[in-house]
């Protein structure tokens, strides 16, 4: 009698932030012995995957030396688009394919670029706030407002990087009645020069990747190129921004606000030069984390695996 073969180990490494507990992990448990560990410790991460046929993990690292470790491993999925977590080039000469999630979070995140867009411009949360503190109830006026508030119909709004989601940011902002400029690295008609798009947007919209080349993209002189008083939202990635130069130019007035869903460090630092900044919303980087996209990001992770098992590997990043 032929024993039957053990069914693959699947490893996530960080399931608490993809599914805290509202959602069901059965896409991937039908594919093998599953083990979700909430949060993996760096120092815990080899240990951990040292019996994995597919590893998955959204912001645990795995570095060169720790994909060395696991011989046996069929492949990688990144529960995330951007999968600047896993050294995919090391992955790549060891043979080990990576997957990454190329859409799931396009509506969820477009909507919060609108987010944290209309907090600036109209200060609903802020106000609510105050009036929940009783200010109305005991003000003399019918209507109070502690700052501007702005109407987005004619403004310009900036778009860095025009795939997905920056294509649907755009279709939003027409329908508020704005102008929509766009800047992408490919060879485009409708892209206009980064310079340009900085000098004439009210309002800059980032949703290019991490790169080496886009790493700071936003700094002290390309800051100092937007137009004063306009407004930058970054939901892409932190590290996109020269963090310290935006605080500055958000304490000397230059810039009218930020709001951003991400950070390079996260969880940042108490002393974080932002946390303190004004007129700067930061959420924490939640703008992926719908449940809906949640659900289509673990059904569309669950096929991945099931290709890297079949040994017929979709949505490769690396080329293995």
């Amino acid at each position: 009698m032929v024993s039957p073969s053990p069914r693959p180990h699947l490893v996530v490494l960080d399931g608490y932030t993809s599914n805290p507990g509202d959602l069901d992990w059965e896409p991937l448990q039908r594919l093998g012995e599953l083990t979700v560990h909430e949060r993996t410790a760096p120092e815990r991460v080899a240990a951990s995957i040292a019996s994995a046929d597919v590893v998955l993990t959204n912001k645990t690292r795995l570095d060169a030396t720790t994909l060395a470790t696991v011989p046996g491993l069929k492949g990688v999925a990144v529960l995330a688009t951007g999968f600047d977590v896993v050294d995919a080039a090391a992955a790549r000469k060891l043979g080990i394919p990576v997957c990454n999630v190329p859409e799931y979070g396009t509506p969820s995140v477009a909507q919060a670029v609108f987010a944290l867009l209309l907090e600036l411009t109209n200060h609903t949360g802020a106000l609510a706030a105050s009036v929940r503190q009783g200010r109305w109830s005991a003000g003399p006026d019918f209507c109070y407002w502690d700052q501007p508030l702005v109407e987005l119909a004619g403004q310009t709004l900036g778009v860095v990087g025009m795939g997905r989601i920056g294509t649907a940011v755009s279709r939003i902002a027409e329908a508020f009645g704005m102008r929509v400029l766009c800047h992408r690295r490919r060879p485009d008609p409708a892209s206009v020069p980064l310079d340009q798009l900085l000098l004439e947007s009210d309002v800059i919209s980032l949703h290019c990747p991490l790169t080496a080349e886009t790493q700071g993209l936003i700094d002290a002189e390309r800051l100092q190129r937007i137009k004063p008083g306009a407004m930058l939202i970054n939901t892409g990635r932190g590290a996109l921004i020269n963090e310290a130069d935006l605080a500055a130019a958000l304490a000397s007035g230059h810039l009218g606000g930020a709001g951003l869903d991400v950070l390079s460090l996260e969880p940042p630092r108490a002393d974080h030069p932002l946390l303190s900044a004004p007129n700067c919303l930061i959420t924490p980087h939640v703008a992926w984390a719908t449940r809906a996209a949640r659900q289509r990001l673990i059904a569309v992770s669950a096929r991945n695996v099931a290709a890297l098992l079949a040994g017929r590997p979709i949505h490769v990043v690396n080329g293995a």
